[in-house]
């Protein structure tokens, strides 16, 4: 298989593939939007925290409203997010794991709460057609699933 080539990818789009947590979450949006718009604008008078702060807490969600694309080749992972390009080799991580809707790849050698930060989180499709050769592939190039 050439190098230019990706041995697995494929796409995870949240908003698309959880339509009831997408609904919530939308939900709980307005609620806070409604409250900061209260207290910001109404009591405060200052609409810039509002606008600021709204910004600040929809842009630390937006992994969930854009689709992320995943392509695993020889040597690194590359990620795409919408227009954003990130890549990592295998020998960065230390091991991984399995979460509730991914892998979370991480630079130590055992699981830590520094993962969130340091490490990689890979989610897996809707179908998770990918989930088996994915693990696979995890435990031939890092080798440490804990």
């Amino acid at each position: 298989m050439s190098n230019n080539e990706p041995k697995l990818s494929w796409t995870s789009h949240p908003l698309k593939d959880y339509p009831l947590t997408s609904i919530v979450l939308i939900i709980f949006i307005l609620i806070i939007s409604a409250s900061l718009w209260q207290i910001a604008v109404v009591s405060w008078e200052m609409p810039l925290f509002f606008y600021l702060g709204m910004v600040i807490f929809v842009f630390s969600l937006i992994t969930y409203f854009i689709p992320t694309s995943y392509e695993f080749y020889e040597d690194k992972i590359v990620i795409y997010y919408f227009f954003i390009r990130m890549e990592r080799v295998y020998s960065d991580f230390g091991c991984f794991y399995t979460d509730k809707k991914g892998v979370m790849l991480s630079t130590f050698k055992a699981p830590r709460r520094l993962d969130a930060f340091r490490g990689q989180s890979i989610r897996f499709s809707r179908t998770r057609s990918e989930k088996d050769e994915l693990l696979k592939l995890l435990k031939e190039k890092i080798g440490n699933q804990v």
